[in-house]
């Protein structure tokens, strides 16, 4: 018979070796590409119609002209005497947008920048805009072809922004991208759209419209202008999208590059969490000063993220603060545009906005959002994503085999190690790591966003 000793051994060893069992069929379970989820591809988001839906396909001219009645309105609003309180001695950005910078703002915006608005308006018309009705929604888009295609290769090219950002976004990039260079075979036919519900573009008028139904979207814009197979590229809100919409149609997607990519599936968020505590395991060595462990992230999400909760759980309350409201709606949005390009920048009194901005590119950007009054119909996305119905999708265990570039600007937000994204893109082709950027790279470094993403390509069509 024997002893208790040798009994215990055996109950542990049979323990261990079901917890081992269990552990191996869980991971299993967690690597196993999730099951698309079953979208309408035509699904209705527009206003309630009396007559049954029938979808004007017509590719339309869009002017962005501004009438000139708002603009003189924004003048006086400028105008009034700013009541701001004095920031704390010795505080910069750290709680939120210094009001001495504020004033300074507003005071180039009424006087210099509002001034030569008829020079700003054909900046911003510089590329050719058109507007066509995808879903019940009117889809703005900027449609900029090459200027330069001899002996070069013609690539049609899925171009998406994020929140707080635009289209405006892009004024830099996209005429590297349709012009090339002698080091590349490829130029590129862009297609850059007003996500639903920002600029142009209109917002849905019922919930349910999230990231993955925005890919649908905009996979069907493509679509509709006949392009059936486009690579995409894309940071922020632009991420997510293009990577629902490569996991949810990869018959339609050549290549997904973003300078934001992530993995938010159960085995993804598994992973993430170790490589904040045991990062040897996880990060390359040479790459540890990216990857900031869980304290820095548990930190950034205290003291960055308090939009994000507002916009996921009460967007039309700040929509309604900030509509029409032209020095509220810089505050919020520029304050973004400092500690999302550099988070040293929040102890600078004038937050670093013009160390890789000036106060013209600013501004476009925030007349984007307040000429178009879409602030609130582009925070709701938030809302519409960040909720247990969307999130059940789980489209980031839905694997995505198109070629994969992955590119790390070292002031972004937050980097997701190749270990963590491997279950999810699983024809991962290129991921690099740059010393300089952030949050914003085709704004504050277009160069080394288009050389990263045309080395990409060249190695995903070798």
């Amino acid at each position: 018979m024997p002893s208790a000793g040798v009994t215990a051994v055996r109950i542990l060893i049979g323990v261990l070796t079901a917890v081992v069992a269990v552990s191996i069929k869980n991971y299993r379970d967690l690597s196993a590409p999730g099951k698309r989820p079953d979208l309408d591809n035509n699904e209705y988001w527009g206003p309630k119609l009396k007559e049954p839906y029938k979808e004007n396909k017509a590719v339309l001219p869009y002017d962005i002209s501004v009438a000139p009645g708002l603009i003189a309105d924004l003048k006086t609003q400028l105008d009034r005497p700013l009541n701001l309180q004095e920031p704390l001695e010795g505080v910069g950005f750290e709680y939120g947008f210094n009001s001495q910078e504020l004033q300074k703002v507003v005071k180039y915006w009424r006087k210099s920048y509002l001034n030569k608005w008829n020079e700003r308006e054909a900046y911003l018309k510089q590329f050719d805009h058109f507007q066509t009705e995808v879903q019940g929604l009117k889809i703005h888009f900027i449609h900029a072809k090459p200027s330069k295609a001899e002996r070069k290769k013609v690539l049609p090219l899925l171009l998406l922004h994020g929140w707080p950002g635009s289209v405006r976004e892009f004024y830099d990039i996209i005429p590297l991208l349709t012009t090339g260079n002698d080091k590349s075979d490829y130029v590129f036919e862009v297609i850059a759209p007003s996500l639903p519900g920002y600029g142009w573009s209109q917002g849905a008028s019922r919930t349910g419209l999230g990231a993955a139904q925005a890919s649908v979207v905009l996979r069907n814009l493509m679509l509709r202008l006949g392009f059936n197979k486009f690579l995409i590229q894309g940071g922020d809100w632009g991420s997510i999208i293009g990577s629902n919409l490569a996991s949810l149609f990869p018959e339609n997607v050549l290549g997904y590059h973003s300078n934001m990519c992530g993995n938010n599936s159960p085995l993804g968020n598994i992973r993430l969490l170790l490589s904040s505590i045991v990062p040897s395991f996880y990060i390359d060595s040479q790459h540890a000063h990216f990857y900031k462990g869980v304290g820095h992230v548990f930190r950034s999400i205290m003291e960055e993220m308090g939009y994000a909760h507002i916009q996921a759980t009460k967007p039309d309350t700040i929509g309604s603060a900030l509509a029409q409201n032209p020095v509220g709606l810089a505050a919020y949005i520029l304050e973004k545009f400092s500690t999302w390009t550099n988070e040293e920048y929040k102890t600078l009194k004038d937050g670093g906005l013009t160390k890789r901005f000036t106060y013209d590119q600013l501004l476009d950007n925030i007349m984007v959002y307040y000429v178009t009054n879409s602030i609130t119909t582009s925070v709701r996305l938030y809302a519409e994503t960040m909720n247990p119905t969307q999130m059940g999708l789980n489209i980031d265990s839905v694997h995505i085999h198109a070629p994969v570039g992955c590119a790390h600007f070292l002031h972004e937000l937050m980097h997701v190690p190749d270990s963590v994204l491997a279950n999810k893109f699983q024809n991962r082709i290129q991921t690099t790591h740059y010393n300089e950027g952030g949050h914003f790279p085709a704004f504050e470094v277009p160069q080394q966003l288009y050389d990263d993403f045309v080395t990409f390509v060249k190695k995903a069509f070798a």
